[in-house]
């Protein structure tokens, strides 16, 4: 059977799209869109044009059922429940900082005792709601989870991601962590990186904390406090036992 597409249109293309997804009752990951006209303005309403799309779900040609129905669970329907609650929670807030936005469930996972819903906004201008190093994203989702703080249950929390900001961050993160304990184990001095916020900071402890070569630790206060990457005791370093060390570090 065909793939089910409808064509919907809007003030802007992300209206249009969202206008799709609630009719057909999908998320952005489970379509395809192609935009049939931009959005345009005009200048006082002469030449302005409404965006069109035609939004096409994405099936599998040999159908889309589920291979092993017997092994198949999905999500618990009280989470899909406070999935959709979530999602129409960021969708307001966005809204009222006339933000235009497309939000989507991206997933339901449960690890150990918590169950994250993950939620992904597309939208124009992103790097606005990201902020620097991702502080506006953290409190766009610490007031998504106040909001609903009374309505989900306390094992529930909400993760808020735009354009997969926190997977490249945290990429990027690990990659300073690796290439910061090179750094030390050559020169056998330490490193202090830049302030980072509480939750980046872990990525990097994280990412060092099985090292045979260095150890990690937080120093400073507030919005200042920062790692430091420190060689650790009896460790060898790669540098060699003669001459001056290569180069210096200014923490």
């Amino acid at each position: 059977m065909e793939n089910e597409s409808i064509e919907a249109h809007g003030r802007t293309t992300d209206e249009a799209i969202r206008a799709a997804l609630e009719q057909l009752g999908v998320t952005r990951d489970e379509v395809d869109v192609e935009v049939l006209a931009e959005g345009r303005s005009g200048v006082f309403g002469v030449g302005s044009q409404e965006a069109r799309v035609r939004v096409t779900l994405i099936g599998d040609e040999y159908g889309d059922e589920v291979e092993d129905e017997e092994n198949y669970s999905p999500p618990p329907q009280m989470a899909t429940e406070e999935a959709e609650a979530a999602r129409e929670t960021l969708e307001h807030i966005l809204d009222l900082l006339e933000f235009p936005n497309v939000v989507t469930v991206g997933g339901i996972e449960k690890d150990r005792d918590v169950t994250a819903i993950h939620l992904e906004v597309a939208g124009e201008d992103v790097g606005l709601l990201i902020g620097r190093h991702g502080e506006t994203l953290s409190s766009v989702q610490f007031l998504v989870n106040a909001c609903l703080s009374k309505r989900m249950p306390r094992d529930m929390r909400v993760i808020v991601d735009i354009e997969h900001y926190r997977e490249r961050r945290e990429q990027s993160l690990q990659g300073i962590a690796l290439r910061t304990a090179d750094r030390v184990r050559r020169d056998n001095r330490a490193v202090t990186l830049q302030p980072m916020p509480a939750n980046e900071r872990r990525i990097i402890h994280l990412t060092l904390q099985t090292s045979q070569h260095v150890s990690t630790e937080s120093t400073g206060d507030g919005p200042e406090r920062r790692v430091v990457v420190s060689p650790k005791q009896g460790a060898p370093s790669r540098r060699p036992s003669y001459g001056p060390p290569r180069g210096g570090y200014r923490g």
